[in-house]
């Protein structure tokens, strides 16, 4: 099959309603039995076909009643006010795992594990990501405020840094574990205090990871 040359490469954060460290990341059940998350990406430099997305950034929102790969999930893509019609449309495919080999990456592998999605969301997105620091910051007025932080040792207080490798992942090789919080507003509920939060950089196309 002939898919639409893509590729894009830049950062993403990502937070969760599992314990820090996220069972689901080595194939353990997710530690309430059931999966509520949202991811961001700030795309520094990349192409779908002839469209250009450098400095475009888009994400969503996720739930399932149980393990991810049990399916009958719900997502609500959200895209980049910003974007022409053209960069919306191609953003949209790529947030529904369109154009993309089955199994190499995980937008792909979660569109095959949802029920229904709602209508994507045009919004200007705030999202800032400091691999250098560990931190991160979303805002999308309305929708989402969340913000992650290394984790802290529960004696001391310092930073705990600690960053993990998945050389057969399909959403990153390698990726910083931190703490995160976050509230939603609207159909899909997150609300998360000190739960697993990851950064990592994205070199993503139309074969999955670039590794």
């Amino acid at each position: 099959m002939a898919y639409v040359e893509w590729h894009m490469q830049g950062m993403q954060i990502s937070n969760c309603n599992c314990d820090l460290g996220c069972p689901c990341q080595f194939n353990s059940l997710p530690t309430h039995g059931n999966c509520r998350a949202f991811v961001f990406i700030q795309i520094d430099k990349g192409h779908f076909g002839d469209v250009r997305l450098d400095g475009l950034r888009w994400g969503g929102f996720y739930e399932w009643p149980g393990p991810i790969h049990l399916g009958n999930g719900r997502a609500m893509p959200i895209i980049d006010e910003r974007a022409s019609p053209e960069q919306r449309a191609a953003l949209e495919a790529l947030a529904h795992g369109k154009e993309t080999e089955p199994g190499s990456l995980i937008t792909q592998v979660f569109s095959t594990t949802l029920s229904s999605a709602l209508p994507t969301q045009y919004k200007p997105i705030h999202l800032k990501i400091d691999q250098k620091s560990g931190t991160a910051t979303v805002k999308i007025e309305g929708l989402i405020e969340a913000a992650a932080e290394p984790i802290k040792n529960p004696i001391t207080g310092q930073p705990h840094r600690a960053t993990v490798s998945l050389p057969t992942g399909f959403e990153y090789t390698e990726a910083e574990f931190l703490s995160g919080t976050s509230k939603t507003s609207g159909p899909i509920k997150l609300e998360f205090n000190g739960t697993h939060a990851h950064i990592a950089k994205v070199n993503w196309n139309t074969r999955g990871l670039v590794r």
